[in-house]
């Protein structure tokens, strides 16, 4: 990933700007320059969903500086050298944390999350950074009361604890990306997982995709034009995208320039006014203040509960601490909104979040302990406790993983009690998000009791363990073990008489498992392709989309097209494609293509069934790969005859 400016194209957006690329130590008034790009980071756009949570605990770091920065400036003496100093570090280490936030405000989606470790690091360095800005802050030079300093000091804790921090924010979209990825030929990557893949990266409308194709040729030109095959496999997946849209593939690199709209909705800023001074977010419910201010009624509350009777931007004294309704702000905001197709955030932080953060520093390590303890009643409440705080945040995640939690869960494991084993394979799950922890829970051998559980556990518990083997085995060393440890068969069982949510839990583990070859034949073996045909014929569980992509992955194993080329197979295939869904029926056509390729009979059972008007018709009106494939299948058909 490149380094300095992120792209050129929004170069036009930083005008009047402090140009980040040419700070001066010398410079008199860093406390200025701070509080501007604190201000310009609030009015970035929606953040990456890859990203997002990661953005926003940084936006929120942000925020937390405002009292510190309000307080310098009200300092009536000059600032000695050291606090300078001090202050143009911590200038540096935002404008660095600037970036990282634009890029994941304005940057290519796909890129981002092809390249999403890539940029986990980048945001480490900017922890990093901004953790040293704050190991030795001069209090008393700047004249920081101990209130601030309080505040410092928790934001200096979450900062060393986020560096070592790598957490996964959607392991079915990590496993997305790994599938659409993993074959040059697209063969895993059908277009249930490409459509499904579409959504989570939130491009699926036309006015998405446009955007994206600018962002893609911003990349390239960032680039310099370099890294080709790279910047090429995020444009095939664009332009998988763009068919399931219905738009036209073009080559983006030679786009025109797009419309002047869109350019101004990649770089969307929001109007200073509409911005709450306390929070800088923009305002949903806007109360005007008696010095005639406007704040956000949530924040400008919370300042009156935390005793203060100043106006937070003036630092007057109020008369009194009514609030009055900004009708008309509010009615400018919502017009603004409409006509820029901006939606309003959601409200995600609080300062009870922040004291809870602590809460669970002190609570966690005494929990671990008690995994350990000798009383049975001990042991249950903390693991339901853990498994609780595991589900909550990443920061916990790592705590108890830190605090050594990871081998007494994996012990409770094995215990009697159905509710101990329940909750000690949920917390496993659930710390298994983190992608450090996914390591540390297999080496700690979890993944062999987690497949007990699987076979012998309570409901719940076998559906958690499907979703834990799943999510370890994002990892391919781990793919191996599950096979080696003989999971797959009591997956596959779950997946014939599992409740609805277990053989969802199944199949997608039993999909991400037989990306693998050795994996293919262990599923043939246990008998996957019979659950499979009733997944098929079920309309009822709504799983034909996961059952056609194992089948398409199956299918390339010889034993498993022996399994898949069954007379009553064939024939729900040709089912499906004579009255399946688009993506039904291009799914279907796909692992017809692979049992006539490779074995005439199958051809010939095929034809008995049909599938020729078929083929034709979607020849015709099906999707481009469905009309790929389908043509492949008469062409086959077509030589046979001449032989």
């Amino acid at each position: 990933m490149a380094k300095g400016r992120e792209r050129e194209a929004y170069a036009d957006n930083e005008r009047n700007e402090f140009d980040e690329s040419t700070q001066h130590d010398d410079d008199p008034d860093p406390v200025s320059e701070i509080q501007r790009v604190i201000e310009s980071v609030a009015q970035f756009g929606q953040y990456r969903r890859t990203q997002r949570k990661e953005c926003h605990n940084l936006v929120r770091r942000f925020k937390l500086m405002l009292p510190l920065i309000e307080e310098v400036r009200d300092l009536n003496e000059p600032i000695p050298e050291r606090g300078l100093a001090w202050l143009r570090n911590l200038r540096d280490s935002l404008f660095s944390a600037k970036q990282i936030l634009r890029l994941c405000s304005q940057g290519s989606k796909i890129h981002l999350a092809l390249e999403c470790e890539a940029v986990m690091i980048r945001f480490h360095c900017v922890y990093e950074k901004m953790s040293q800005a704050f190991d030795d802050v001069p209090c008393d030079l700047l004249g920081i009361s101990e209130e601030v300093q309080e505040q410092l000091e928790l934001m200096h804790v979450q900062l060393k604890r986020a560096r070592k921090r790598t957490d996964t924010q959607d392991i079915e979209l990590a496993m997305d990306m790994m599938v659409v990825f993993s074959e040059e030929d697209d063969r895993n990557a059908d277009s249930a997982i490409v459509e499904r893949l579409a959504k989570k990266l939130e491009l699926h409308s036309v006015d998405d995709l446009n955007i994206e194709t600018m962002s893609i040729r911003n990349l390239a030109k960032e680039r310099k034009w370099q890294q080709a095959e790279s910047t090429q496999r995020i444009i095939r997946l664009l332009n998988k995208f763009k068919r399931i849209a219905g738009m036209e593939e073009t080559n983006v690199l030679d786009d025109p320039i797009m419309p002047k709209m869109l350019q101004k909705c990649t770089s969307l800023v929001i109007p200073h006014e509409f911005l709450c001074p306390i929070t800088l977010e923009i305002m949903t419910d806007p109360v005007i203040v008696a010095s005639g201010q406007t704040y956000e009624r949530e924040s400008i509350e919370r300042w009156f509960k935390s005793n203060h009777n100043t106006c937070p931007k003036t630092r007057q004294p109020l008369a009194h601490l009514s609030l009055a309704p900004n009708y008309a702000l509010k009615n400018l905001i919502a017009v603004w909104c409409e006509n820029n197709n901006f939606k309003l955030p959601k409200k995600v932080i609080s300062l009870d979040q922040e004291s809870c953060s602590m809460e669970n520093i002190e609570e966690i390590p005494s929990l671990v302990e008690s995994l350990s303890s000798i009383h049975l009643e001990e042991q249950r409440k903390a693991v339901e406790k853990i498994r609780f705080l595991s589900k909550e945040n990443a920061e916990n995640r790592v705590l108890v993983a830190e605090h050594g939690g990871i081998p007494p869960l994996v012990q409770l494991l094995f215990y009697p009690d159905s509710k101990i084993q329940e909750n000690a394979v949920t917390a496993l799950l659930n710390l298994s998000i983190d992608e450090g922890n996914k390591k540390l829970i297999s080496k700690d051998g979890a993944i062999p009791a987690i497949i007990e559980v699987l076979e012998n556990g309570s409901t719940v518990a076998k559906e958690n363990s499907a979703a834990a083997l799943f999510s370890l085995s994002m990892l391919d060393e781990n793919k191996e073990v599950v096979g080696l440890s003989n999971g797959i068969p009591p997956l596959v069982n779950l997946l014939q008489n599992g409740t609805v949510r277990g053989k969802k839990d199944a199949a997608t583990a039993l999909f991400n498992l037989s990306l693998i070859h050795a994996n293919k034949g262990r599923a043939i073996s246990a008998g996957i392709v019979a659950p499979l045909l009733q997944l098929l014929k079920d309309i009822n569980l709504g799983m034909i989309d996961e059952a056609l992509s194992i089948l398409l992955l199956l299918v390339s194993n010889p034993e498993g097209r022996q399994e898949i080329g069954q007379l009553s197979f064939i024939e729900t295939l040709v089912d499906f494609t004579r009255e399946g869904t688009p993506k039904n029926k291009e799914c279907a056509t796909s692992v017809l293509l692979e049992l006539c390729s490779t074995n005439s009979s199958f051809t010939l059972a095929a034809l008995q069934f049909g599938v020729y008007e078929h083929l034709v018709e979607i020849k015709q009106s099906g999707t481009n790969r469905a009309r790929r494939k389908a043509n492949a299948i008469l062409d086959l058909i077509s030589r046979s005859e001449q032989i």
